[in-house]
């Protein structure tokens, strides 16, 4: 059995990686963040034109019909760039909400529109997964729902709203009463609170869907980290290349190499495991759950040390604007939080073990 992503695996990645370079740059990620823009759509357009809305969405209604793996894949080109896209939510979560618990007619009706990119889906499950704070938690009744959503992603703009009430159960929204940003470390990546009252919405078929959007997000989430801690390493390692003190380029001084090997150690066995967290999502469900819990909190921990790691390398003037580092900085820093941190997750995986106290 060969253990490695396959040839179209590897060129959909480099033809993303090549395609965000020109799409989304430093400087177009500095202007996102410096605006506070709720949506980049000429990067979404881009990346449309290449496919990426359809990656999940079988072949029969306009998409690819690909498999998580490939989806992990390109969530790491996004953490590489530190792209400002819906992808979370329109890509991978509202297009398995519907493929897993939606009707045959609200099937049609959307997944060729997610697919051509004529719609952007938002996903708002927080508090079933990660716990209710601040009074937060919506209710359904009789076909409406009630309350506010924290942490939602990507409702910046979103034509659609996938809801997960208080006891997990799936509504679909077309609309809210009110979507405000909320302030997070991260200006790369938009959360919104999603207030509901008395909306209307449609409910999903939801016989484990959430507990399955729950490890599609843990592992895309852990896959984006990969990728931001990815460029922080390879922006170390090429100022430690052309950094010069005491007449030497200071990757030529053991300290520094130290420092940039402990984070390549860090990564390479994250990259195996997230990989195969996406694998188990389509070929191995009994692991699944636990896959993506372990994926999801391991990236957490080495994120924050890559992070920190690649900004000591670059000295005092990795803590400025300039490098523009502190856009994956905060982008780990706020995956690292996004639907659990690592002691709830941590604590999910004990529980899928039987080991919870």
């Amino acid at each position: 059995m060969r253990f490695a992503l396959s040839e179209d695996q590897v060129l959909l990645q480099d033809s993303l990686t090549k395609a965000l370079a020109e799409l989304a740059p430093l400087e177009r990620v500095r202007r996102f963040a410096d605006e506070a823009e709720p949506s980049a759509p000429d990067i979404w357009a881009g990346l449309t034109e290449l496919g990426l809305p359809g990656l999940l969405i079988p072949e029969a209604y306009g998409g690819l019909g690909l498999t998580l793996v490939e989806a992990a894949l390109a969530a790491q080109a996004l953490g590489r760039a530190a792209a400002p896209t819906p992808f979370l939510g329109s890509t991978v979560l509202a297009p398995l909400a519907l493929t897993t618990a939606g009707t045959e007619a609200q099937q049609a009706d959307l997944l060729p529109k997610l697919a051509a990119g004529e719609l952007t889906a938002a996903v708002a499950i927080h508090e079933p997964v990660a716990g209710a704070r601040d009074g937060a938690g919506v209710t359904a009744k009789d076909g409406k729902l009630t309350g506010r959503a924290l942490f939602a992603i990507g409702a910046g703009g979103a034509d659609l709203l996938i809801v997960a009430d208080r006891t997990g159960a799936l509504h679909l929204a077309r609309q809210a009463h009110v979507i405000e940003a909320m302030t997070t470390i991260d200006a790369t990546q938009q959360v919104t609170e999603i207030s509901f009252r008395d909306t209307p919405a449609e409910p999903l078929i939801s016989n484990g869907a959430l507990e399955r959007l729950r490890d599609a997000a843990w592992t895309m989430i852990a896959a984006d980290t990969l990728g931001a801690c990815d460029a922080m390493l390879e922006k170390a390692v090429a100022y430690a290349k052309e950094r010069r003190q005491f007449g030497r380029v200071i990757g030529s001084f053991q300290a520094v190499k130290h420092l940039c090997a402990e984070m390549a150690a860090e990564i390479e066995p994250a990259r195996a495991l997230v990989w195969y967290a996406a694998y188990a999502f389509d070929h191995a469900p009994e692991e699944a759950s636990l896959m993506a819990a372990h994926a999801k909190a391991h990236t957490s921990e080495i994120g924050r040390f890559v992070a920190r790691t690649a900004t000591e390398v670059h000295g005092g003037i990795g803590i400025t604007d300039l490098l523009g580092l502190h856009y994956w900085f905060k982008r780990i820093g706020l995956n690292r939080q996004l639907l659990g941190g690592p002691e709830r997750v941590r604590d999910t995986a004990a529980r899928l073990q039987g080991l919870a106290a």
